[in-house]
């Protein structure tokens, strides 16, 4: 996390705060008849749920002044957890009227204010929204298990959010005791459709922006028996603004507005030229098809997303660690330092299962490389095994440690195991760049 990041990341959080709380704030303006502590929780559980769900349209990691301002990993971990603490408050909000009386409104309490209602036409929306949102919070917790086809589960997701959605506004109108204010109403009225608002814009105005800036197919290189490098040349000649180590979505061959799309991190250099490469591994439905793409085909980009850039780091050495194909962004950064003739050292630990999934050896050798190999051949040299503090130690010095930039990209347990290291070994947070996002 760089320094203009460290400064975004309390501003973008006081903002995001603020819009959480803003229903509790006017609700509490707006007064009525005082009731017990254990209903004004209720219903402040239940517009705290309602609001941080339409907060988490924002936080889909499709805003660059969100995502890019604070990290994509802190993005998508900050999404996926508040996405959970909205479930648990609107879980436990309908038990705590456990004793509030209920029926049609009272004549002395025209409002409803001290009265639960039973009117079945109020609360079905809020028992529809309560059975919906702990499926759509689950299947996004356990899609991989599930198997579920990216494209079918992110279709599903953007409609069961938009249903809860409207279900909450419906039920938080004309079941909230406070939603039946004709401020409070105004107010969930523009929430929501702002909310709902950002889906459009991100699902149908920007891939309409898109098919005026297609790009196209430059060429496939295979670079290992399953990693690809696929390059990519903009029809108007007009390139990517980008970071080198930053990913972008891209949409291969289907219309703009299609769900097809997959992010993968940039492996070229931004003073390369205008074309952008990827280095992609067939694991999925659409990267085990990457080498049947021809010359030509039409791309729409989406991008440049992270933050996972030394640009603005000024120490004296950077030091690289990246794990399968986690390798793609550092090649990005090491590409733009030497293109950019910047005369720091870099320090390369390059894992893979085997010596073939090394990829761009010739340029990783040209520096001071280092690979680790899990099932190494017989006559292999180098090391053996897995990334591990002791390899750490035996590759950087203690003042490295302490004085360079390191970046690290891989698996989740790898980029543990290696942040944890360098931390105990005195290395500050701030010179340890990372990105660790998982889209559900």
């Amino acid at each position: 996390m760089d320094q203009s990041t460290r400064v975004k990341a309390p501003l973008l959080l006081l903002a995001y705060l603020a819009v959480v709380v803003l229903p509790l704030i006017i609700s509490w303006s707006v007064g009525g008849p005082p009731r017990p502590f254990q209903q004004e929780l209720a219903s402040g559980l239940g517009m705290l749920a309602f609001s941080i769900i339409l907060v988490e349209f924002v936080l889909s990691g499709r805003f660059k002044r969100v995502s890019n301002g604070i990290g994509m990993d802190v993005t998508m971990r900050f999404h996926q957890v508040m996405a959970r603490a909205a479930l648990i408050f609107a879980l436990v909000h309908p038990f705590l009227y456990g004793a509030t009386p209920s029926g049609g409104a009272r004549p002395w309490d025209p409002t409803r204010q001290l009265t639960l209602t039973t009117d079945i036409l109020y609360l079905s929306s809020g028992i529809a929204a309560f059975v919906l949102l702990p499926s759509v919070v689950l299947f996004a917790v356990f899609r991989k298990q599930l198997d579920w086809k990216y494209e079918s589960w992110r279709l599903l997701h953007g409609l069961g959010v938009i249903l809860v959605a409207l279900l909450l506004l419906h039920h938080t109108v004309y079941a909230g005791r406070y939603g039946s204010q004709p401020i409070m109403t105004w107010v969930w009225l523009v929430m929501t459709g702002l909310a709902i608002a950002s889906l459009f814009y991100v699902y149908l105005l920007m891939p309409f922006l898109k098919k005026a800036n297609a790009w196209r197919v430059s060429s496939v290189v295979q670079l290992s028996p399953r990693q690809w490098e696929l390059t990519i040349a903009p029809d108007d000649g007009a390139g990517l603004a980008y970071s080198a180590g930053q990913f972008a979505w891209i949409n291969v061959g289907h219309s703009p507005f299609s769900l097809h799309e997959n992010p993968f991190s940039i492996s070229s250099a931004p003073a390369s030229g205008d074309k952008v490469s990827f280095i992609i591994k067939e694991l999925g439905d659409f990267t085990q098809t990457i080498g049947q793409i021809k010359p030509g085909t039409v791309v729409y980009l989406d991008g440049a997303y992270g933050s996972l850039s030394i640009d603005g780091h000024t120490e004296p050495g950077v030091a690289m660690i990246a794990g399968g194909v986690g390798i793609a962004p550092l090649l990005g950064i090491l590409r733009q330092m030497r293109l950019s003739e910047d005369p720091r050292p870099v320090k390369v630990i390059y894992g893979n299962r085997s010596v073939d999934q090394i990829v761009h050896r010739d340029e990783l050798d040209a520096e001071d490389a280092h690979y680790v190999l899990s099932e190494p051949p017989e006559n292999w040299e180098g090391a053996k095994g897995l990334i591990t503090p002791a390899l750490l130690d035996d590759v950087f010095s203690e003042t490295e440690i302490k004085e360079w930039v390191f970046v690290i990209c891989g698996p989740a347990k790898m980029m543990d195991v290696v942040e944890d290291h360098l931390i105990s070994r005195g290395a500050p947070s701030r010179r340890i760049l990372t990105e660790r996002f998982d889209y559900d």
